[in-house]
């Protein structure tokens, strides 16, 4: 069972979702959550069936103290690149909270300070604490609803199956109709022995 951070400060959780996809935006997330919240189900998003995290997207927003969700483009992903997109997605999460925390616990081991809020990073932080578990479900959910409205658009690509993330059918998708305007152009979208860098 996940716990909460032993600290008396105002915690916010953050995560990102989609940092490894060829396609779309990198979404992020901040969650504050009540001390005596728990959920036998909260746990990182990746470990969860879409049913389920969708069930918790609504659980989180009843019950946290205060969530943000923010995204960066492709565009920003191929300026600052992803790493640095996925923690400016953060920032802007952050900087969306009603409430301002104490302390950012970030999901990963590499992050940049915002503003005068101390921050620790934790490894598998998303299968740990409840607040960045949290934040892992709400960002997944955001992005893969994005993925989806996208894919009505243009369906050749499926992201309403692959979420944008470098499937074989996605793949076989970019080689045969080339990349979108949502394709992250500083990535590898096509793997070398089939067609080569498209960039």
């Amino acid at each position: 069972m996940l716990k909460h951070y032993p600290s008396k400060k105002i915690v916010a959780g953050c995560d990102e979702a989609g940092r490894g996809c060829l396609a779309g935006p990198v979404y992020a997330a901040a969650v504050i959550l009540p001390k005596g919240f728990q959920h036998d189900l909260l746990n990182d998003s990746k470990k969860l069936t879409e049913k389920t995290r969708l069930e918790l997207e609504v659980v989180v927003k009843e019950k946290a103290i205060a969530y943000a969700i923010a995204k960066c483009s492709p565009k920003e992903i191929d300026k600052y690149n992803i790493l640095w997109a996925s923690v400016r997605a953060m920032h802007k999460a952050v900087k969306k909270l009603s409430q301002k925390p104490e302390l950012l616990l970030i999901d990963g081991n590499r992050f940049r300070p915002y503003s005068n809020i101390t921050h620790e990073c934790v490894i598998g932080g998303d299968g740990i604490f409840l607040s960045i578990a949290a934040a892992s479900i709400l960002a997944k959910t955001a992005r893969d609803k994005h993925m989806k409205r996208l894919s009505k658009k243009y369906p050749s690509y499926m992201w309403g199956q692959n979420k944008g993330y470098p499937t074989l059918a996605h793949r076989e998708a970019i080689k045969s109709n080339g990349p979108t305007e949502h394709h992250r152009k500083s990535f590898r979208l096509l793997r070398q022995g089939i067609q080569g860098d498209l960039f």
